[in-house]
């Protein structure tokens, strides 16, 4: 049995969320990150202010994966559903035999199970999205939308930047 768990992100794990965060803009980022706006978003979770993060890693250590979701109500109704901002899981840990990603889905639906809400999980990115699309049709069923990007594609704005 493996020892790799999914556990709720704490305080502590702010170095390694942000270190995350980073490459997951790095990676698919439609625009440039600004940090202040990633740590607020990060902090306000990791300290469970309507959010929660799930990491794998060790506390106050490199993490491996992370999932940030959000409580909030959508735009149209004063419902509150939970909402997926990040999943990422670090490119040395993605070909290993214990599906990271797998686990963080998981996660994210206990989570939504737990506070009795709806969880809205998507995809935005021009890399590996058929895969990404079959892990979540697994674990979620069948999509229902899809983003079209126009005028740049994720990731792009590290070219510009040079």
């Amino acid at each position: 049995m493996s020892d790799i768990k999914v556990r709720t992100g704490i305080p502590e794990d702010v170095d390694g969320m942000m270190q995350l965060a980073l490459a997951a803009c790095e990676e698919n980022g439609l625009t440039r990150p600004s940090p202040a706006k990633l740590l607020n978003e990060i902090w306000a979770g990791l300290n469970r202010d309507h959010g929660i993060v799930g990491v794998i890693g060790p506390v106050g250590g490199k993490l491996e994966a992370a999932i940030l979701l959000r409580t909030e109500a959508l735009w149209y109704s004063e419902d509150m559903t939970l909402v997926e901002r990040a999943v990422f899981v670090d490119p040395e840990h993605r070909g290993a035999k214990i599906g990271r990603a797998n686990m963080l889905c998981d996660f994210a639906k206990a989570a939504a199970r737990g506070l009795g809400m709806p969880l809205v999980i998507g995809i935005i990115t021009s890399d590996r999205a058929k895969g990404k699309v079959a892990l979540y049709q697994r674990h979620f069923g069948p999509e229902q939308g899809a983003y079209w990007v126009y005028g740049t594609k994720t990731g792009a704005w590290k070219d510009e930047a040079r």
